[in-house]
């Protein structure tokens, strides 16, 4: 399970995880797991994936609602026991917290566990190899706001005025649960209906954006210090810094195989070794999710 802050390289290590052990990715994006607005939500283009099958990435009908944790656990668990049936290892990765609380614990309880009690801490259901890609605060809200004029460049504006366009204000309040969540819809929702200045909008998506990566950490910090899950923090601040400078590709790539890549695939070959060897229950359980 590769888990971080937005911007982080999540998606990236996934895809490195992927190639280098025979594996396969499942989404933990919550927004990204609903069809359409591929730009805004991030979602990896298929030029990028390397040949690396993906699950759950634009799988579900944009106006189906929100996706309850339990129904998440079924989908997310059945799509890594299908990889790991084919003898390929299941690499699970995402932002969403609460996903990933949904597939992982014990027991999901009620409500928002990031919002529960002091008294409430979660165990892992099954082994799980659980990695936190991080960067240094001011460092990610740098490349954080460098992104979002990145995506404008993409064809963000565009991929969101032709949905505003394309759709009535019924369909999208269908879609509040998922699409309409994503940082930029409701940003230029407002632009577009002359509520707000473009350049509002995209320093607000800014600031959105910076917002969700401390929330998500703050998660991550929970779930390690508080639930006491064992999480490993691989710091990838360096290749962001490099990126920030203009180091080049061959600096970034350096950085990353120093700090992130290398240790990673080291990590997870000895916990696939360590399930190996590991008695076999009396009883069924889940299958370990190797990544």
């Amino acid at each position: 399970m590769i888990v971080g802050a937005t911007g982080t390289g999540k998606t990236k290590l996934s895809i490195d995880a992927a190639v280098a052990l025979g594996g396969e990715v499942v989404n933990a994006d919550k927004i990204q797991l609903y069809a359409g607005l591929d730009v805004t939500t991030n979602k990896v283009p298929h030029a990028d994936r390397r040949g690396v099958p993906h699950h759950l990435l634009g799988a579900v009908r944009a106006n189906a609602g929100e996706l309850p944790a339990p129904s998440y656990r079924a989908l997310a668990s059945a799509a890594a026991a299908s990889v790991a049936a084919r003898g390929r290892v299941p690499v699970v990765a995402g932002g969403s917290n609460s996903l990933v609380h949904a597939l992982l614990a014990d027991r999901l309880g009620d409500g928002d566990p990031f919002e529960a009690d002091g008294g409430y801490r979660p165990s892992l259901r099954f082994p799980c190899c659980l990695l936190w890609v991080d960067v240094d605060g001011a460092v990610l809200d740098e490349y954080l706001d460098r992104r979002v004029d990145d995506m404008v460049r993409e064809g963000m504006v565009e991929e969101l005025r032709e949905y505003f366009a394309a759709t009535t204000a019924a369909e999208r309040a269908a879609h509040a649960a998922g699409l309409g969540r994503a940082i930029g819809v409701p940003e230029l929702g407002a632009c577009f209906a002359g509520r707000a200045s473009f350049r509002a909008a995209i320093d607000d998506i800014k600031a959105n954006t910076r917002d969700l990566a401390a929330a998500q950490v703050r998660k991550i910090r929970r779930m390690a210090d508080a639930w006491g899950w064992p999480i490993q923090r691989l710091d990838a601040s360096a290749t962001v810094r490099a990126r920030l400078r203009g180091a080049g590709p061959d600096a970034e790539s350096a950085c990353w195989e120093r700090n992130v890549r290398a240790p990673v695939l080291a990590t997870i070959r000895s916990f696939l070794l360590l399930c190996i060897e590991l008695p076999q229950p009396a009883s069924p359980m889940p299958r370990p999710h190797l990544t």
